[in-house]
């Protein structure tokens, strides 16, 4: 008795093994061309596998072979046109932290100077949840509303409580990335957790994001991929004496505040610190000086002061700017009071008007005496 598909003719299935053995290799070289971005690791799960052909109704299911062929085709050219350009990022902003970076960095350099510039800059030190793709205005725009219903989803996760993320030692994904890593504990649970109602929330909305690897969180630090030349000079990976010093060093810890939408192409802010489309307040109310924050790093340190080489406002400079933001807004709204206070009286609204007249119909007929 002949199964069911045993009529497939052979040449086919070696095109389909041929297409399917082409699109590995595309998204393997497409993986090492975005290591030079600032791409979490997540996983992505594959849609595009053949189900089994029904035994029954043998006509039916060729068609729905062929439609399946057709939905395949087109999930795989989506995923080869898939170029992320916006990330959602975790800013590191803990001063205990970044200095023991620069001191990591700096060390690494005296040992090779030319590993200078693949360095990861001041300001820009952030762990990675989320890589997508927002081509136009209208995307950004949808995923800015992604990024808003993605809060109560991380607040239920938290049930309140603060998310710190301890760093400790160093390490790198295959002697190319160098990153400081996070230490052991139930924070990598909570931290997966939002990863995936992130990925869940966004996709959720029709936007292509995600990787095919598995997300684990890090904090880059350098990457050869930003000196391609290095490999012409026999350098073609970090070599671990270069850090073997920490790799048990404590960095510090992190308290998460907030989670940021970032473009990965346009200008960074003149603090160093990626273009931010828009925020999330994690673990808190939005106090004023979560606000100036959030404003401070969409706007840079031009924003409020106007001064652009500032660093990132300290404990006392977010207390000046958050007065300052309340003081703005209570005399905004007294403004706001004034004015509609003073267009009741303004010719315009009838009574004014007609006393006007009064009075010149008074004085006219005074005058007449």
């Amino acid at each position: 008795m002949e199964l069911p598909g045993a009529g497939v003719n052979s040449n086919e299935c070696e095109s389909v093994s041929s297409k399917q053995e082409m699109s590995e290799e595309f998204e393997a070289n497409t993986m090492d061309f975005l290591v030079d971005l600032p791409f979490a690791t997540i996983d992505i799960k594959d849609d595009s596998e053949i189900t089994d052909v029904p035994k029954v109704n043998l006509e039916r299911s060729k068609e729905n072979e062929c439609n399946n062929k057709e939905q395949i085709k087109k999930r795989k050219k989506k995923r080869k046109d898939y170029q992320p350009n916006y990330f959602l990022s975790i800013p590191i902003t803990n001063k205990e932290i970044t200095k023991g970076i620069k001191i990591l960095q700096n060390a690494i350099i005296r040992q090779d100077e030319q590993l200078a510039r693949a360095m990861s800059s001041d300001g820009s030190f952030h762990i990675t949840l989320l890589v997508m793709q927002l081509l136009n205005e209208d995307d950004v725009n949808v995923g800015i509303d992604a990024l808003l219903e993605l809060k109560p989803f991380v607040e239920e996760i938290l049930q309140g409580k603060p998310l710190t993320l301890p760093f400790e030692g160093v390490d790198t994904f295959g002697n190319q990335v160098g990153f400081v890593k996070l230490a052991e504990g139930d924070h990598i649970n909570s931290l997966l957790e939002i990863a995936d109602a992130a990925k869940r929330t966004f996709q959720e909305k029709g936007i292509l994001a995600g990787e095919s690897r598995t997300f684990k969180p890090h904090l880059t630090f350098m990457k050869l991929s930003r000196l391609p030349w290095l490999r012409k000079k026999g350098v073609k990976k970090i070599d671990p004496k270069l850090y073997e010093k920490f790799i048990g060093h404590r960095f510090g810890e992190e308290v998460v505040h907030c989670i940021d939408l970032c473009s990965m192409l346009k200008k960074k802010q003149s603090n160093g610190y990626y273009h931010c489309e828009s925020s999330i307040v994690i673990g808190e109310l939005e106090s004023p000086s979560s606000v100036v924050l959030q404003r401070y790093r969409r706007e840079g340190p031009s924003w409020p002061s106007g001064d652009k080489n500032g660093g990132e406002p300290d404990d006392a400079e977010l207390v000046r700017l958050s007065k300052r933001l309340v003081e703005n807004a209570v005399l905004k709204a007294v403004q706001q009071y004034l004015e509609e206070t003073q267009n009741k009286n303004k010719p315009g609204d009838g009574s004014s008007v007609k006393t006007e007249e009064a009075d010149r119909n008074g004085t006219d007929s005074d005058n007449r005496k």
